[in-house]
């Protein structure tokens, strides 16, 4: 089957920029107060759910795999880039990471108690984000987190906008027509935090955070 050309065109530009990013992005936890506290409060409830390991779909160079690491949960990374990965493997030797598609996961029915994305849905093109819905709550077990975060609006009128990104086509997403799909592919929303264009020192966008469970089944 041919890959769709979004697809291999942001594979491609990722490798060449892998180094590049790992040296913007390595420490920039340390600048997000929302993110990490986001990314906090997903662990926190994670280990409380105890419904499996978690994965960061989209991981990058694993900087925010290696952070979930640290607190202490059993996570492993997967990203589309080849190069991110080995970049990954390299910082994070005892962590597993794995290249893959976020819109068909190597992995089993029901297999994690987290999935966490970080602005890696906005390479996806809106006609195709329902099939990476669909995969998350699919791996996900009943009970199982997803925290999912993206350069965001708060228009209605459209599930995303086109936006100009330095490495491959880009999208911001409405934040409430994300909430809705979800919910819609079988998720229920826990919390969202939304952050002010103001706090966008690049574009001005919104910046959402969204953290969604997997309901258990009712007399399960």
């Amino acid at each position: 089957m041919t890959e769709p050309e979004y697809r291999s065109v942001t594979r491609t530009q990722y490798d060449e920029f892998a180094q590049l990013y790992y040296d913007m992005f390595k420490d920039s936890l340390r600048e997000h107060h929302f993110d990490r506290a986001m990314i906090d409060a997903f662990a926190e409830l994670a280990k409380g759910a105890d419904a499996g390991p978690v994965a960061d779909i989209g991981c990058g160079p694993g900087h925010v795999t290696g952070y979930l690491h640290a607190l202490g949960l059993d996570v492993r990374g997967i990203d589309l880039s080849p190069e991110m990965v080995a970049l990954a493997k390299r910082e994070h030797p005892g962590i597993g990471f794995a290249t893959g598609d976020m819109s068909a996961l190597d992995l089993p029915d029901g297999g994690l108690g987290g999935v966490l994305s970080r602005a890696s849905i906005i390479h996806t093109p809106p006609e195709r984000i329902g099939g990476v819905f669909a995969e998350f709550h699919r791996v996900l077990a009943p009970g199982g987190l997803l925290s999912l975060s993206f350069q965001a609006t708060d228009r209605t009128d459209a599930l995303a906008l086109p936006f100009d990104h330095r490495v491959a086509p880009a999208w911001q997403w409405s934040y409430q027509r994300v909430s809705d799909l979800l919910a819609d592919t079988g998720f229920a929303e826990v919390a969202r935090l939304v952050e002010a264009p103001e706090e966008d020192p690049v574009r001005g966008f919104h910046f959402c955070h969204l953290v969604m469970r997997k309901p258990v089944p009712e007399n399960s």
